[in-house]
């Protein structure tokens, strides 16, 4: 029982230095290395399937190895598993990639409408609807702003209202101070750019590392002390090509979430691209809405601000 099952205990070590060593696999190398951390919670996956095998082969050191990477998984994502979120919280916000091509507008708003956000963010705005998303959103969200393909409904005043350069060419992030009863927030709006997984090319990941730098910047830059960023990233807090942005807020789904929070795609979520971070402020929970016309699951979460 010692000598069988060896090479499903090289795998379990393996997988243990993938999940422990995940940051040191490099990304000059088509991007693997933030690719391996976008899916990376569901290397777990892999664990029940070694541990059948070494039960069908009656393996005691394949089963020894696999205390490994699951000791490893439950330090990193099993904190992720309990519910954290906690009575409280005076402001509710909700970000919501609603789609281009989004067949059901009207009842996309209803649905968010239906959510009783105080703050909406919405993102891939496309400008033949903006008129009828702000029109539609009006009775419930008397400011709002549209910057480019992204926007910001709020139940209070907005002020200092003005697009983010992302170096993209064109509008996809905005940043607005809303005033709210219990002080101001900086608000962000982003929609990074999308990333693709090419047979020739591997994972084309640029354009979104240099845009979510130039957003990390201008969140470091900001000089209100509470400090809200809603939007689509196109990435998870354990992608290191974002750590310009991670490594100064907090995520909303890890302070005060039940579960992963995964929002896309929205047939079958499979990463949390959909981000709600703060800075300066306390999460008292987070989750993710049921589906609407969209592609993306609408995430939401509830603050208490300082």
């Amino acid at each position: 029982m010692w000598r069988r099952g060896i090479v499903v205990a090289a795998l379990a070590l393996v997988l243990a230095l993938l999940l422990f060593f995940h940051a040191e696999v490099p990304n000059r190398i088509v991007n693997l290395g933030s690719l391996l951390e976008t899916f990376l919670p569901w290397l777990g996956l892999a664990v029940p399937v070694l541990l059948a095998l070494a039960v069908v082969r009656r393996s005691a050191t394949a089963l020894i190895a696999l205390l490994l990477p699951t000791v490893i998984w439950l330090n990193l994502f099993g904190g992720l598993l309990t519910d954290k979120s906690a009575a409280g919280g005076d402001l509710t916000v909700l970000s919501h990639n609603v789609n281009a091509d989004n067949p059901d507008p009207d009842g996309t708003v209803r649905d968010v409408v239906a959510a009783g956000a105080d703050l909406v963010a919405l993102e891939e705005l496309p400008e033949s609807r903006v008129t009828r998303y702000a029109r539609d959103l009006a009775a419930v969200y008397p400011y709002h702003s549209v910057q480019g393909t992204v926007g910001l409904w709020s139940k209070y005043p907005l002020h200092g209202v003005r697009p983010v350069d992302i170096r993209m060419g064109w509008t996809r992030a905005m940043r607005a101070v809303v005033s709210t009863p219990h002080g101001e927030v900086a608000v962000y709006v982003a929609h990074l750019p999308s990333v693709r997984v090419k047979f020739n090319a591997g994972f084309t990941a640029g354009q979104r590392d240099h845009a979510a730098d130039a957003l990390g910047q201008a969140i470091a830059a900001e000089r209100v002390g509470s400090v809200v960023l809603l939007g689509d990233l196109n990435g998870t807090m354990n992608d290191r090509a974002l750590a310009s942005v991670t490594s100064q807020m907090r995520s909303t789904q890890g302070a005060a979430g039940n579960g992963m929070g995964f929002s896309w795609p929205a047939d079958f979520p499979l990463a949390r691209i959909d981000q709600i971070m703060v800075k300066g402020i306390e999460p008292t929970s987070s989750w993710t809405l049921p589906r609407t016309g969209s592609d993306h699951l609408p995430v939401a979460a509830r603050l208490q601000l300082p």
